[in-house]
């Protein structure tokens, strides 16, 4: 590959005086956890809002609020999940550690979302929860799964992890009459370093409620003499971070205006590279939040494309493999994995199986950046596919 100038990126993640304002604002209001202070509450009612849920409960991570959002949804021993083959692991292990068997299925070839028709021949007597994961933002196509949903009484929950400010059809995430989980991990549109957050829609205030007593060790708000209601745990979120989140929100939709135009022009670029095939979209999702820019090289095998990445990383660029299958991961298999073997997973995975051998991602701070970095990405991508 050519020696190219790097790139110079905006740093991730970013913070100003809003940040520092609200961290000064938690160490002095002298209670720094959130049944003293008020940054969890108002963070909460925030976040609610600029999704159109009408509950937000704040957690320590994406992992913990999918795993209580499960919980409360009432997935245990005995229940299954459905899950994309395609995805992060903690939307697996949140249900396998609550005892339920995970049930992987493929994906669309395009936008790596969850294959509707997988979903529903997937579904038994025995399946809780389809639970869809919004790939880098793009949300998946809620309208059939809202369909699968109602035909088969099956509750959906969605993973938004990517999804921070997305629309489907102009509808929030808090608007589809579905549970969905957040994630602030230090990568994520809005961070606190870790943090989450799961939302309700309207007529799931009694799971909301549940879920506050769950996440608290099972106190009540105003508990002053350690009743535990309920069998839980702590998965509080802390003031400092709750101060943090509520100026991340206060800028995302700026944020995700700036990625919008810029993956306009960076999937142009790499459309135009040959053998790239830029992450497909859906005219639907109408508001793509674009965590992160992802892209295949169709043919290559797992060994070049990990080479590639390499190659993108030495010249500058926040590159990283996509996904692993979840089913081709050891921690899969350690807790309630279905009664099949890899073979036959990926026999009906294929889509699954193809992405997470060729897929490409960068980090969402590459479509912060300006035109010409855009076009310098591309140039160096262009370099080490035809070296591949």
């Amino acid at each position: 590959m050519n020696a190219r100038k790097a790139p110079e990126f905006p740093a991730w993640p970013q913070y100003d005086d809003a940040e520092r304002d609200g961290l000064v604002r938690a160490l002095e209001q002298g209670q720094w956890w959130r049944m003293g202070g008020d940054e969890v509450n108002s963070f909460e009612r925030e976040f609610a809002a600029h999704h159109g849920a009408a509950h937000a409960l704040a957690v320590t991570n994406g992992t913990h609020a999918l795993e209580l959002a499960l919980q409360v949804m009432g997935v245990g021993p005995g229940t299954e999940v459905i899950v994309p083959a395609f995805t992060f692991i903690s939307s697996s292990q949140a249900a396998q550690r609550l005892g339920a068997v995970t049930v992987p299925v493929d994906v669309d070839a395009a936008t790596y979302n969850l294959d509707p028709e997988a979903v529903a021949a997937a579904v038994t007597p025995r399946t809780k929860v389809i639970m869809p994961v919004h790939m880098a933002g793009l949300m998946a196509d809620m309208d059939a799964l809202a369909k699968i949903s109602a035909d088969t009484g099956v509750a959906l929950l969605q993973d938004a992890a990517h999804a921070h400010g997305a629309r489907w059809q102009g509808k929030r995430v808090g608007e589809l009459d579905s549970i969905a989980t957040f994630s602030f991990q230090n990568g994520k549109l809005m961070t606190a370093g870790e943090g989450g957050a799961v939302v309700f829609p309207e007529g799931e205030t009694e799971k909301y409620e549940t879920a506050f007593l769950r996440h608290s060790c099972g106190r009540p708000r105003d508990d002053r003499r350690y009743m535990h209601k309920i069998a839980g745990s702590n998965m509080r979120l802390n003031e400092f971070s709750a101060s943090v989140l509520r100026a991340q929100l206060a800028r995302l939709d700026e944020q995700i205006a700036v990625r919008d135009e810029r993956w306009t022009l960076l999937s142009r670029l790499l459309g135009a590279i040959d053998g790239v095939v830029p992450q497909g979209g859906d005219v639907r999702a109408d508001r793509n939040s674009h965590y992160m820019a992802m892209f295949r090289i169709p043919g290559l095998t797992e060994e070049k494309r990990n080479a590639l990445v390499d190659r993108l990383v030495e010249a500058g660029l926040p590159a990283f493999a996509a996904f692993r299958a979840i089913y081709r991961t050891d921690a899969f298999w350690e807790l309630g994995a279905p009664d099949e073997s890899v073979d036959a997973i990926a026999e009906r995975c294929p889509n699954t199986d193809a992405i997470s051998r060729d897929c490409v991602w960068l980090h969402h701070r590459v479509l912060l950046a300006g035109e010409p970095e855009l076009h310098a990405t591309a140039e160096i991508i262009a370099d080490a596919v035809a070296g591949a």
